[in-house]
């Protein structure tokens, strides 16, 4: 296996932690609630991070999975606001690549280029209140008269929402057929039918809005499906591939300008006339974070280089997805133990962090999830 990476992708790599550090940064006052704002979402379609992974014939960069990571690892190293980013990545993994993947071309030309060049924003409307982690006993159905589906349903904590002009829509068409019942449906904004919710207030990701989605008697035509009737459970699970493991290559980042930061203060805090850093107890919370770091990394990695391959890769992208979330919020409250009554300080900005990390356990599947997922691949 070959650990190096080309020229290229350290370039890619460099670029984006030099954008994030220089285009995302929270505006307002030490500790103010960071919100979406248009200006930031610009720069990353400007620099194509919205298209990363689309081909060029659609508007997107055309990189592979591994790309992808290494450039999402690179924003999150150099970002403040990883909102901005968990947006970013559910309108690219979540919303677009599916449609990319799956679509019949008239629908790719309709949507992907806008998508991809961010002029439209997306959401993935797949979850719903009474379902949870149970995302294949949905409520929301699609019933077909002729050549349009008629939607009905809610969708809850749908990521983008307050500010997305298309939602990828997970409903039942047939409910008596359980997991092959489902499919996928491109709606859009305006569509009769549609009405969008307020966003929610959450302790952490601050900038990226979410709110319910309603659909009464939405009319959407047989062609705005993705896929065939029934497939979309299947294209939901190709999309947590790369939701889990390029989406959390943001938090990958975050906990490397963490160590950094932990590293530099350890090392110039002194205590007793030496460096905090010298004492053990100090000194092996770091080593812990370099090892959650360095495993998160290679976790994702080997994920994103076997989708690369052809390769399910459902179980590693699970185990990447695990080990990276856990790892955010372990590695913050180290981050903030260490630097002791600063780290609580909301211009530290090791606060935000660990807010950040906490719904990292939660979305994309829970860590009770992924561990079933695993459970599941190891035959058990």
């Amino acid at each position: 296996m070959n650990f190096s990476w080309s020229d290229e992708q350290n370039e890619l790599y460099e670029g984006a932690r030099k954008l994030a550090a220089s285009d995302l940064k929270i505006d307002g006052a030490p500790g103010a609630a960071a919100t979406f704002e248009p200006k930031k979402w610009r720069a990353l379609a400007d620099a194509g991070v919205l298209g990363l992974s689309v081909p060029t014939k659609h508007g997107g960069l055309g990189f592979d999975r591994l790309t992808s990571t290494k450039v999402m690892e690179g924003l999150g190293a150099g970002a403040e606001d990883l909102g901005i980013l968990f947006s970013a990545s559910a309108h690219l993994f979540a919303t677009v690549m599916p449609i990319v993947e799956h679509a019949e071309d008239v629908l790719k030309e309709r949507y992907v280029r806008n998508l991809a060049g961010g002029r439209w924003i997306g959401a993935n409307a797949i979850s719903e209140a009474q379902a949870g982690s149970d995302v294949f006993a949905l409520r929301t159905q699609a019933r077909r008269e002729g050549d349009r589906y008629i939607l009905n349903g809610e969708k809850s904590y749908v990521t983008n929402a307050p500010v997305a002009d298309v939602f990828l829509v997970y409903a039942t068409t047939k409910p008596a057929d359980g997991f092959l019942g489902i499919s996928a449906f491109v709606v859009e904004r305006g569509f009769e039918g549609v009405e969008v919710g307020q966003s929610f207030e959450r302790a952490g990701l601050q900038s990226s809005p979410a709110s319910m989605v309603y659909f009464s008697d939405c009319e959407v035509p047989v062609q705005n499906r993705v896929g065939a009737e029934g497939q979309g459970a299947a294209i939901f699970r190709g999309s947590m591939n790369w939701e889990r493991v390029c989406l959390f290559s943001i938090y990958a980042g975050m906990l490397e300008q963490q160590l950094d930061r932990t590293l530099e203060y350890a090392s110039r805090r002194k205590q007793g006339g030496r460096p905090i850093g010298k004492n053990q107890a100090v000194s092996h919370r770091i080593v812990d974070m370099k090892i959650r770091l360095d495993t998160a990394r290679l976790l994702l990695y080997r994920a994103a280089w076997l989708a690369d391959q052809g390769a399910d890769a459902v179980v590693e992208s699970s185990i990447a997805k695990l080990a990276v979330s856990e790892a955010a919020q372990a590695s913050s409250l180290n981050a903030m133990q260490i630097h002791g009554a600063m780290g609580t300080h909301v211009d530290s900005g090791l606060e935000r962090m660990l807010r950040d990390s906490l719904p990292s356990t939660v979305f994309s599947g829970t860590s009770e999830i992924q561990r079933e997922l695993i459970a599941r691949g190891l035959g058990l």
